[in-house]
């Protein structure tokens, strides 16, 4: 047998091996122990989630001989042909392929099959919101009053495609987005396994690069590891994610700092010459004005576990010191701004370079308890940006100003 991918390999066998949907395994659990197994559900949640694998979970647990049980035994006859997916008592249909009243009707005329191992016949149609009008309508009434011992399982990304009808006859269970944080400690399970030497900062970058999903987070994992030589580090993963380095944000920001125009738009020329996406660059931007803030929050970077190396969280530590909360917060909603106008704009690059030099040209944020300070004190004026014409004024007159 050839290389099996790590989506493939690692995939799910058990409810304890699903990553991130605790509150969707617990349900699933309970309701097998106490023998309240619903004949219809809908699985709904972005790509990568768990949706089909936790049916085939489900469906194991059910069928297996030693069920139903919360804990499938893997080796009967009804477990690994569930597995291989050629066991007749659970069918996978795709829905986007077998999407007509035909296809429904030959559906209908399967469900009165009884169980070939006395136990359950489970269906298993994925991306389900493809199915057309006619094709759920001819699905209703089966779906209301299915035969004993028949259960169906629906599973979408897109759940408000599915008419309202069908719906009412179903439990819905909404998978989440799974955390960068619970995919990073995922992926470190996995590599510990393969005895693949990782950085944890590396695997955080591929782990936010999946966006909360984890058959992405497997197949960049797959990618980034026949990549690199030994050890799986941060500069190597970036590089082949396209991800750009930390480096070009420490500068951007010192120039922004000490409000060099020409350093900094030279950044934007750079990692264009170098082949960099823009938007990766702009999120990038942002994940780095992110860690900056924590930085500036006593204990707020260390809660944040593995997502940083303890020299990388020092080095942000000591980059903060040159910058307050609130004007990182300043920044933060203009780079969001920006990132969110990116995907409109005709000129992008153009965008991203006036984003940048607003952000050298943004004045010093002033606390208005310090400001009236200085004004009372009638001194020091010129310490503070924008305050020199207030500091001469009574804090009557300060406050109307300020008004």
């Amino acid at each position: 047998m050839g290389y099996l991918v790590f989506a493939r390999k690692w995939r799910p066998k058990s409810f304890d091996d699903v990553v991130g949907q605790e509150h969707i395994v617990s349900t699933l659990c309970r309701a097998i122990e106490k023998d309240r197994v619903a004949h219809a559900y809908i699985f709904t949640g972005t790509r990568g989630v768990g949706k089909t694998t936790t049916a085939r979970i489900l469906a194991r647990a059910l069928n297996c001989e030693k069920g139903p049980t919360i804990t499938p035994c893997g080796d009967c006859e009804a477990c690994k042909n569930i597995l291989n997916g050629s066991g007749f008592d659970v069918q996978e249909i795709d829905g986007a392929s077998n999407n007509r009243v035909e296809d429904i009707r030959k559906l209908r005329e399967d469900v009165g099959y009884t169980s070939m191992s006395g136990k359950y016949r489970i269906f298993v149609i994925d991306e389900v919101h493809m199915l057309t009008t006619s094709a759920f309508n001819a699905l209703l009434k089966t779906l209301e009053e299915p035969p004993p011992n028949v259960i169906f399982i629906f599973a979408t990304t897109e759940p408000h495609k599915i008419p309202a009808t069908i719906h009412s006859r179903c439990q819905r269970y909404d998978f989440r987005r799974v955390s960068a944080e619970q995919l990073a400690a995922h992926l470190a399970k996995i590599c510990e396994a393969e005895n693949i030497s990782y950085d944890k900062s590396a695997l955080m970058l591929v782990a936010r690069k999946a966006e909360g999903s984890v058959r992405d987070s497997l197949s960049l994992l797959d990618q980034v590891c026949s990549f690199c030589k030994e050890t799986l580090s941060e500069k190597e993963v970036r590089s082949v994610l396209g991800l750009v380095g930390t480096d070009v944000y420490r500068k951007l920001m010192k120039d922004i700092r000490e409000k060099t125009a020409a350093p900094a738009l030279e950044s934007v020329q750079k990692i264009l010459f170098d082949g960099y996406d823009l938007h990766e660059f702009v999120m990038g931007l942002q994940e780095h004005i992110r860690n900056l803030l924590f930085a500036r929050i006593p204990g707020a970077l260390e809660a944040r576990g593995i997502d940083l190396e303890e020299t990388e969280a020092a080095g942000f530590i000591e980059e903060a010191k040159d910058f307050i909360e609130s004007d990182l917060l300043r920044m933060a909603e203009i780079v969001k701004k920006c990132e969110y106008e990116l995907k409109w704009s005709a000129y992008p690059r153009f965008l991203v370079e006036s984003v940048i030099l607003k952000l050298l040209h943004l004045d010093s944020s002033v606390n208005i308890e310090q400001l009236l300070k200085f004004a009372a004190e009638g001194a020091g004026a010129n310490e503070l940006p924008g305050a020199a014409a207030l500091a001469t004024s009574s804090n009557e007159d300060v406050k109307k100003k300020l008004i």
